[in-house]
């Protein structure tokens, strides 16, 4: 059987990847991330325009007119449905809000307000610093898991694997201004489960290989068992993306930005399964005594 070598381009692959990390960090020092009303604090509007003979601009002149700070418009769903989010605006005056209301509804007599949102500095500080601890402990957790489970080798390909898919996605986030909010950083958490759930697949074929075959060299061995996989891998990414491409296209502006961070996370994932966990199983000459050592001390 015809096997495809996978192997052959590890070094272009990996020197791809950097090239791609470096990338990513520079854009995370130097232009950051355009983190959302979640975790900058401010007001989250939803409204609803019964007449559709309306527009994003028209919307936004109107609401420019109260003299908002970081306004942004999109329309979402339907012709008749906007968010619109500016950051903290006199948050501590309880008729901010009303008086806005009465301003707007004095241009737009057809508008129904369907949902207002405040969030104030300390809650978005709380939320930046949740959701970092989050990513924090799942990698952490994962780095543990992959530890007990195999060799201290597999840990560590499995760990950079995540790295570099959580860093990339976030270096195209930065490179594309993207808003971050919460549902992102759901998102990330994601990515990070798929990502790791696709390397332990190959892993564990690696491991049984390890276990049959004495002589075959790590680097055609992540091969083959990358090989004997693949299929599965093909499988699961395609029809994942599937539904991803299905909500990014289909499900309003409002998941587009959750749904195209997971389709970023699979199909870098998927990648970095191949081409950043398993070259390091290569280069730390990981053999059959390895893995037979190890469940001999397990017994």
């Amino acid at each position: 059987m015809n096997i495809i070598q996978f192997n052959k381009f590890y070094k272009h692959f990996g020197f791809f990847s950097f090239l791609l990390i470096v990338i990513s960090v520079f854009f995370l020092l130097f232009k950051g991330l355009n983190f959302g009303v979640d975790f900058k604090g401010g007001t989250l509007i939803e409204i609803r325009l019964e007449s559709s003979d309306h527009s994003v601009s028209k919307v936004r002149d109107v609401f420019s007119k109260s003299n908002l700070s970081n306004l942004t418009v999109k329309n979402f769903g339907n012709d008749k449905d906007y968010v619109i989010k500016f950051q903290k605006q006199n948050l501590k005056n309880p008729e901010f809000i009303n008086n806005l209301k009465k301003e707007i509804s004095e241009s737009f007599p057809d508008i129904n307000f369907r949902r207002v949102e405040n969030v104030g500095p300390k809650v978005s500080s709380e939320l930046l610093k949740s959701g970092i601890i989050a990513i924090s402990l799942s990698l952490a957790a994962m780095l543990l898991y992959i530890w007990i489970r195999f060799e201290w080798q597999f840990s560590l390909g499995a760990i950079l694997a995540l790295f570099h898919d959580v860093i990339i996605t976030l270096g195209i986030f930065s490179f594309l201004s993207l808003e971050i909010n919460l549902s992102i950083i759901a998102a990330v958490l994601t990515i990070v489960g798929y990502s790791m759930n696709d390397t332990v697949v190959i892993f564990d074929r690696v491991r049984d290989n390890l276990r049959k075959h004495i002589d075959i060299h790590i680097n055609d061995l992540t091969n083959q068992s990358i090989n004997e996989t693949l299929s599965r891998t093909i499988l699961t990414s395609f029809t994942t993306l599937l539904a991803l491409l299905s909500i990014f296209f289909l499900g309003g502006e409002i998941l587009r930005g959750f749904s195209l961070a997971m389709i970023l996370g699979v199909i870098i994932g998927t990648y970095s399964s191949i081409y950043i966990a398993n070259p390091v199983l290569v280069k730390l000459n990981v053999n059959h005594y390895t893995v037979v050592k190890k469940e001999e001390d397990k017994n």
